[in-house]
């Protein structure tokens, strides 16, 4: 299974750009793929923006993430109490 996950763009230098993945996770990712420009939200897959993506689509998207991410979160702290309670 492959994970796709969207990021928005803040500089673009080259074929290299600076992308905002949320909650201050800041990487560099190669853009060569695709025409996009700062304030643009792009798909990154393994370091490369594959997809430029509208702005509605990419938070939208992240908010899932942030819901999925979210459960597992929860899951843990059960398992951690039920470890205590043990």
């Amino acid at each position: 299974m492959c994970l796709a996950i969207p990021a928005k763009v803040l500089e673009v230098s080259g074929d290299k750009a600076r992308v905002d993945f949320g909650d201050g996770v800041l990487r560099e990712v190669n853009v060569s793929l695709v025409d996009v420009q700062p304030g643009q939200y792009v798909i990154v897959h393994a370091g490369f923006a594959i997809q430029v993506l509208d702005e509605k689509e990419a938070e939208e998207t992240l908010r899932i993430w942030q819901e999925i991410l979210s459960y597992g979160e929860e899951d843990a702290e059960v398992q951690v109490q039920g470890q205590r309670a043990s």
